[in-house]
């Protein structure tokens, strides 16, 4: 039965596949030229920090939360307030944007069968927010009660979509608002993303822009800040919804970031990605493993930390203000009631590998993203997420790079970094363990390629160390240290 309410539009039903990306194919976009912005870069970096851009939405790395790898399709209204209340509180260290994934259109998101979950869209063939799970977006208000209610907060609102259009607006040919369109006009019905069959394509033409604008323009009313598309930037990469998105978002006159997922994105796309978003997945999922099945896997699913250090190290290059690689979402602590993958658990990540996985995302400058389950938050992933220190660098570094280590030195990773005036720069390294064992580290500091003498503190303990010629170090299996170099 559909329903009309006073004020809104009649919702139909929509279902979709619950699985995770396994095939890949890439599409060719042709580059339009570098804005003018591109003059304003400033030219006294000591090496690459990112171009200039007007994204100041995403002038540094973005810092939040999202409910995927907690509670997959399931979360409601009440449990991302509980949520957004815990958020809120480490707002100080630079925690801001609550980010509802995946499902939030499904009136049975634990369906079995894919009519079963039962989607909820608009006459004009826009997923529209469960009412029975969202109980303020009653009276075709959607997400704008909830998105006020977090910018009260301090925090910013953002939504997870997967790319596309509806197969149900399709079939029923919807009107496309504000236009003489209708759905048929913008589907691209032999273009279907592969791990999800709710969706047809959306064409390159006027039609399938005028769709998007549409969106865009709802969920600016609602107060969108920040908008994940999935099955967008590998699995397939679709440059031409790119575009249209991107430039559906500047029609609203909205800063809303654009995130762009899964990865592996191109590399050979960095380019067009920079001009078009302010996030760019550069693997597949994430999840809580040092090493994972999909780290050898064509798809790259799930994917464990350890990999992480090769992909921030291509892409390092290309990020800066306005642009960041994204490496995925930090797995910390309790994943529960109904991760995105696998069963409810607390992360088997070990202590030392969420500080390292931490450690890496900070000085690579790569977002900072939540997974756990905010209200079992335990006391050492609270600490490990509130050292500013370490988050200074991710927020505050205008450059960073890995370094190549000689010889000898195959089971370490090192990055530096660059903070504060840059005729005097702050600088900070980090020296990773990749071994399955404890390593004793003994260098000179010119051996590493760090000059001569330092004093050192170890942002972690709060060690200081007395200037040396010599660093010295014991690290555990997969350990890090961080120092800031005097």
């Amino acid at each position: 039965m559909i329903l009309e309410e006073p004020g809104t539009e009649a919702a139909v039903h929509q279902p979709r596949l619950a699985t995770r990306p396994s095939t890949q194919q890439y599409e060719d976009q042709p580059m339009r030229l570098r804005s003018l912005v591109r003059a304003l870069t400033l030219a006294s970096l000591v090496f690459n920090s990112g171009p200039a851009t007007a994204a100041t939405q995403a002038s540094g790395p973005p810092m939040g939360w999202n409910s995927w790898d907690a509670y997959g399709f399931t979360l409601d209204e009440q449990t991302f307030k509980a949520n957004a209340e815990k958020l809120a509180e480490l707002r100080s260290y630079g925690w801001t944007y609550v980010v509802i994934d995946e499902g939030w259109y499904m009136d049975n998101p634990r369906g079995a069968h894919l009519a079963e979950r039962s989607y909820q869209l608009d006459r004009r063939g826009l997923l529209v927010p469960s009412q029975k799970r969202y109980s303020s977006a009653a009276n075709g208000a959607g997400f704008k009660p909830l998105a006020d209610w977090a910018h009260g907060r301090g925090l910013k609102f953002g939504l997870h979509i997967v790319r596309g259009i509806p197969k149900q607006a399709v079939e029923r040919n919807t009107p496309i608002a504000g236009t003489a369109f209708h759905a048929a006009d913008a589907a691209d019905t032999g273009e279907t993303c592969p791990w999800d069959d709710g969706n047809f394509g959306v064409r390159d033409n006027a039609a399938g822009q005028a769709y998007y604008d549409s969106m865009l323009r709802l969920y600016a009313r609602w107060g969108v800040d920040f908008l994940k598309v999935d099955c967008i930037s590998a699995h397939p990469f679709r440059a031409s919804e790119i575009r249209q998105i991107h430039g559906a978002i500047q029609k609203t006159g909205r800063p809303i970031l654009l995130s762009l997922s899964p990865g592996p994105t191109p590399l050979e796309q960095a380019d067009f990605v920079k001009r078009n978003a302010q996030m760019w997945r550069i693997s597949n999922d994430v999840w809580d493993g040092w090493r994972l099945d999909g780290d050898t896997r064509p798809s790259g699913f799930p994917f464990g930390v350890s990999g992480a250090f090769d992909t921030l190290a291509r892409w390092n290059p290309v990020v800066g203000p306005g642009n960041w690689a994204d490496a995925d979402m930090l797995p910390f602590g309790a994943l529960k009631p109904s991760p995105g993958w696998g069963e409810p658990r607390d992360s088997r990540l070990t202590p030392e590998e969420m500080r390292t996985q931490f450690t890496l995302w900070a000085i690579a400058r790569a977002p900072l993203i939540l997974g756990a389950n905010l209200t079992e938050l335990d006391h050492s992933t609270l600490k490990l997420i509130t050292n500013r220190d370490v988050i200074r660098i991710n927020q505050q570094a205008w450059a960073s790079r890995p370094i190549a280590l000689p010889a000898g030195f195959e089971n370490y990773r090192l990055w530096e970094a660059f903070a504060g005036h840059r005729s005097r720069p702050t600088r900070y390294i980090a020296i990773f363990n990749l071994d399955d064992a404890p390593r004793h580290l003994s260098a000179q500091w010119a051996q590493l390629g760090l000059g001569v003498r330092h004093a050192a503190r170890e942002l972690w303990s709060g060690e200081v160390r007395r200037a040396s010629e010599q660093l010295s170090l014991d690290l555990p299996p997969h350990g890090s240290a961080v120092f800031k170099l005097d």
